[in-house]
């Protein structure tokens, strides 16, 4: 087998490890009146951080998660936070993430919203991995055709 041959051999094997982990959301889930370092500051070290395409919700079938959420919420001067994946909408306020939805209620109930897909915590997992599987694959096929 010519170098060209085991070149796109070896390409094909990389798209293929690599495709579940390009369409896959990775975001924390939690929230803070169960683990109050879910709260801000937020502290992740105890918490496992959550593959979205797991997740399904009974009432809208066939809709992926594609964003990951962070919600704040007052009610009569107590926070709470929730981290979750998000199956609707758009990351930001018109595509831009640094900008949360905010809204304010009557009975001093404030609510913020706050939707991601640029990185894994707040992500799609679009970047590229390294995998020693992979590697010890590439080695064997490209060694086996020698």
């Amino acid at each position: 087998m010519n170098i060209l041959n085991t070149l796109c051999l070896a390409s094909v094997i990389v798209v293929l490890v690599f495709i579940q982990q390009a369409f896959s959301i990775k975001c924390w889930d939690c929230r803070s009146d169960i683990d109050p370092k879910c709260a801000d500051p937020f502290d992740n070290t105890t918490f496992a951080i959550t593959d979205c395409s797991t997740r399904k919700l009974e009432h809208l079938p066939g809709v992926r998660a594609t964003m990951c959420r962070k919600m704040r919420q007052k009610v009569n001067g107590v926070w709470k936070y929730v981290r979750s994946c998000a199956f609707l909408g758009e990351p930001g306020i018109g595509g831009d993430e640094r900008f949360c939805l905010m809204r304010t209620g009557t009975y001093n109930i404030f609510m913020e919203y706050c939707t991601c897909n640029t990185k894994d915590g707040c992500n799609t997992s679009s970047k590229m991995l390294f995998s020693p599987l992979l590697l010890v694959l590439i080695f064997a096929v490209l060694n086996g055709f020698r």
